[in-house]
């Protein structure tokens, strides 16, 4: 057994234990390049990760084993005060229900991410995060010099929520294991992300993969043809144009 009576022994001891660690990555989506991924992830239960997102990057959001909860947050990287409202990208696109096409828009107006592919169909755009979560996202919010009043009611992603006629509220589970959702992202973005169990439903979670790669070419392709999402398009590049003319969309 190594020692660690003395420094030299217990800096071997940390070493060998680093050696031996086997730290389970997520999968890469099946014909992604490895090189042009940016961030990537697995989040176990009552983790929480965190990354800045590059505009034109594609994120993957897996529930590998059937169970996770993914509570996300966006604030634009470049000025955070403008963040993701949840109850803009409820009302703008007449529809509480997330969905391929659906945008996660800021409080501006403007389109941070855009769900472009979605296996799953159980989200909560409602109900917002419970305690842990929330304690979860505060954490990751630290790291870049933010603060709880920085934050607001997040989306969650694995676990859906239906509104019943009477409006109750009733919880809808999951998709089961290997469910994905893929969102496109707009403006430069710092991501918060908590795996955590939903406040209507306490199934305890499973791991969630969190993957990154750079797709800019998606940019330029019609994801959603109703008149409010191509108004809140055009109000993203009318802002990218302004601060980064030689970068925007021809």
């Amino acid at each position: 057994m190594t020692g660690t009576a003395s420094t030299t022994e217990a800096r071997a001891h940390a070493r060998s234990q680093a050696a031996s660690a086997a730290i389970a990555g997520p999968d890469l989506p099946e014909g992604i390049d490895g090189r042009t991924v940016t961030f990537a992830a697995r989040i176990p239960p009552g983790g929480y990760a965190t990354a800045v997102l590059g505009r034109g990057t594609r994120l993957r959001l897996a529930d590998p084993a059937g169970a996770a909860c993914a509570h996300l947050f966006l604030l634009r990287a470049e000025a955070p005060w403008e963040r993701l409202n949840v109850a803009d990208t409820v009302k703008v696109p007449w529809q509480a229900y997330l969905r391929a096409g659906h945008p996660l828009l800021s409080d501006q107006g403007r389109v941070l991410a855009t769900v472009v592919s979605d296996s799953s169909g159980h989200h909560d755009t409602l109900c917002g995060p419970n305690d842990a979560a929330r304690q979860q996202l505060r954490l990751a919010a630290a790291k870049h010099g933010l603060s709880p009043r920085d934050l607001g009611p997040t989306v969650s992603f694995f676990r859906g929520v239906r509104v019943e006629a009477d409006g109750a509220l009733t919880a809808t589970g999951g998709a089961g294991a290997g469910a994905a959702v893929d969102l496109l992202v707009h403006l430069p973005v710092t991501l918060l992300i908590a795996a955590a169990a939903h406040p209507l439903d306490d199934t305890p979670v499973t791991d969630l993969d969190v993957v990154a790669w750079s797709a800019p070419d998606e940019l330029t392709r019609v994801h959603n043809p109703d008149p409010e999402y191509r108004r809140a398009v055009e109000n993203t590049e009318t802002a990218w144009r302004a601060a980064h003319p030689r970068e925007a969309i021809a």
